[in-house]
């Protein structure tokens, strides 16, 4: 038996687990990949990956004497064996030992049924494991398969990233089951007979996604970048044979070029078609043009890094969730150049996301969860995805004492001095109480999104706030990216914001800025602003006081005479764990001379929240509650909410006021009897805009007196 390590691709071993001049050492029960005996026709390998390979490369010799013999079955034999073995390559994706989950083999064996994980979607769900849509169709498989209720464009992109191709090879590699390889080829045959490279074709800028799809943005991108991974998983199995490792290839090589000739122009689908070229580069060197992938890549991910993140250190998309891909897309890219021994990118490319992970850090609530701001999904994002996000970042910045406290919860570093923080370019800011885990912070958003991002959605002013592990206001979510349901969940009334006429804000106004931020003794003061549409601007201001409880003040002003004002507010009502607690919310006495209304959560185990709002104003007073739902995943209801809407026509030439207590509380029924909001004053200018306002608040018997002056 040879003495050195066996490693299917050289891509899974540390740098120094293999030497290129000892052999191969094959452990103790795992069969050794033998090559085919039999000599093929060259008919049976198919298209030219042969002129797409650099033959002069170290190791491809007696394939390159093959060829330039005639004799391609015995150079694709040859490949197969250099690929089996070859030892200069490290991915760190994928690991020395394959150890597939037992979701990787649900999607597996799913795929043997033609039932095909595409992400976010299922057909069912039972004891937490989820069921996919067949494909099959009349012994056929049906790529273009459409579900009754499921109109979300993804569902028709995302099958085109073959999102269960490398769990499958993962499966494969843990059990050996030849029948997950066989399954592979032919299911990927399938698909590149249905779809073939379009071939040196530039897709014209503006054209509808919906017209060569399979083709454009993450589906290519995707695919290149766990084919490296499947190809690694399976090249030890006998049904890997020569034809099939060209087949591979040649495609492989044609969407690396369809790529590099339809790069977005900017956003995050971007940075994953770089990567995926600086990886196809690095990962396959034996491609003729792996330098020219390695350097563009490496180029535009340089380029962009800095294009794409704003000077606070947020993605310009303003999405959490692709905020978080971002940051892993730059990452792991930079540890492929760094284990491959490969200078492209530069010395500084890392030190650069330190701001952007700070974000990350100071984002995520006391119970470590993402809130489900614009786009976001937080069910992607448990605590465990959180804390192996977290201790990427660590392992960037071992000296960041607030990503190694946020990383090692708490163990490792010293607790942060600071309790608020803005990050006024994107429009994100955050206010606690400490950093415990059972602490209480909010979370208020008031995007820029002067650029109209398509993934910030239109409800500028929103917030959530977590206490005790419970998100009390949770964000409505996506539910969908196309369709009435998108329109229905990103709408601005279903967030907790105010709204005029119940409108989304226009795109052209959604420019939210910082006014004011300051801890003045016990408060901590946040003002932010953004114009609600042309004439009529909404200024929210948030006392956070004695770190125990919040006084929002939300004035709507401007030369707009008349407007019906919607305060929006929505409180969890079902918790999405526990499935215990409902939320009551009514108006205090008749509507008609009353201004104030309750709305408070009834959960079981005492974690309560009341909010108390009061209108200044009271022409015209409506009130209304119903159910709303909010979605942590597409396509899933992950919750109920109690939602009320509170209205009132905005005075002739003056402000438009609603002012709320939020507290925490076991018992909101009769905690809302020691809560009293009251009016005092305001100044305004000229132009009828809000110097400074007053006003009284009791809270629990102790009176306090709230103001902002604006110098």
């Amino acid at each position: 038996m040879k003495k050195l390590f066996f490693c299917l691709l050289g891509g899974a071993m540390m740098l120094n687990s293999c030497t290129d001049d000892s052999g191969i050492f094959v452990p103790d029960g795992i069969k050794e990949p033998t090559l085919p005996v039999e000599t093929k026709p060259n008919e049976v390998v198919k298209g030219d990956v042969f002129s797409k390979l650099n033959l002069d490369y170290p190791g491809l010799e007696k394939v390159k004497q093959h060829y330039e013999a005639g004799e391609h079955y015995l150079a694709a034999k040859e490949l197969l064996k250099y690929y089996r073995w070859r030892s200069n390559v490290v991915n760190p994706a994928v690991p020395i030992v394959a150890n597939a989950t037992a979701d990787d083999i649900n999607k597996a064996d799913q795929a043997l049924e033609y039932r095909f994980y595409v992400r976010g979607f299922y057909e069912s769900k039972d004891n937490n494991v989820e069921k996919y849509y067949c494909f099959l169709k009349d012994g056929k498989i049906n790529w273009d398969l459409t579900v009754e209720g499921v109109t979300d464009q993804e569902f028709r992109y995302q099958r085109h990233r073959h999102q269960w191709m490398e769990p499958q090879a993962k499966a494969y590699a843990t059990t050996k089951n030849e029948n997950y390889i066989k399954n592979w080829i032919e299911v990927y045959t399938d698909w590149m007979n249905t779809y073939p490279c379009p071939v040196g074709v530039t897709f014209p800028e503006g054209e509808s996604n919906d017209i060569n799809y399979q083709w454009k943005g993450l589906q290519p991108a995707e695919r290149v970048l766990s084919q490296i991974n499947i190809l690694q998983y399976y090249l030890s199995s006998p049904n890997f044979s020569p034809e099939w490792l060209c087949a591979v290839l040649n495609a492989f090589a044609e969407a690396v070029e369809c790529i590099r000739l339809n790069y977005y122009a900017d956003s995050n689908i971007l940075i994953t078609q770089a990567q995926a070229v600086a990886f196809a580069g690095i990962l396959m060197p034996e491609f003729a043009k792996s330098e020219e992938w390695v350097n563009e890549g490496a180029r535009k991910l340089n380029e962009e890094l800095d294009k794409q993140f704003l000077p606070d250190g947020t993605h310009y998309e303003l999405d959490p969730s692709y905020h978080i891909a971002a940051i892993e897309d730059f990452r792991s890219t930079y540890e492929v150049f760094k284990v491959n021994n490969n200078n492209a990118l530069p010395a500084d490319f890392i030190s650069r996301l330190e701001k952007a992970s700070e974000f990350v850090a100071d984002l995520i609530y006391p119970n470590y969860s993402i809130d489900n701001f614009n786009d976001t999904r937080n069910s992607s994002y448990s605590k465990s995805v959180i804390i192996k996000n977290l201790n990427s970042y660590k392992s960037m910045f071992p000296e960041n004492n607030l990503i190694k406290w946020m990383a090692s919860e708490g163990k490792e570093g010293t607790i942060p001095s600071y309790t608020t923080k803005a990050y006024p370019e994107s429009g994100y800011y955050m206010l606690r109480d400490g950093w415990k885990s059972d602490g209480m912070m909010m979370v208020l958003k008031n995007n820029d999104n002067g650029g109209n991002k398509w993934h910030c959605q239109p409800d500028n002013g929103t917030f959530g706030i977590v206490y005790k592990g419970r998100n009390f206001f949770p964000d409505a979510g996506v539910y969908a990216y196309s369709g009435g349901d998108r329109t229905t969940y990103r709408a601005s009334k279903n967030h907790n914001t105010l709204t005029a006429l119940s409108k989304d804000y226009e795109s052209a106004f959604q420019k939210g800025k910082l006014v004011k931020m300051e801890t003045v003794g016990n408060v901590d003061l946040l003002i932010t602003e953004h114009e609600m549409k042309a004439g009529l601007t909404h200024r929210r201001t948030v006392f956070f006081v004695d770190k125990k409880f919040f006084v929002i003040l939300d004035e709507a002003y401007g030369n707009t005479n008349g407007d019906k004002i919607n305060y929006n507010l929505h409180m969890l009502s079902v918790d999405e764990n526990e499935k215990a607690g409902n939320t009551i919310a009514e108006a205090e006495g008749k509507l008609a001379t009353s201004q104030t209304v309750n709305m408070y959560s009834k959960f079981e185990d005492g974690n309560n929240m009341i909010a108390k709002v009061y209108s200044q104003s009271n022409t015209d007073l409506q009130f209304s509650n119903s159910d709303t739902n909010y979605s942590s995943a597409i396509g899933i209801v992950s919750g109920k909410r109690k939602s009320i809407q509170f209205t009132a026509r905005k005075p002739k030439n003056d402000v438009s006021r609603f002012i709320t207590v939020i507290s925490p509380t076991e018992d909101g029924n009769s905690f809302k009897d020691k809560i009293s909001i009251s009016f005092v004053s305001s100044q305004l200018d000229e132009n009828k805009v809000p110097l400074s306002t007053e006003i009284k608040v009791k809270v629990d018997n102790k009176d306090y007196e709230l103001k902002y002056p604006l110098q």
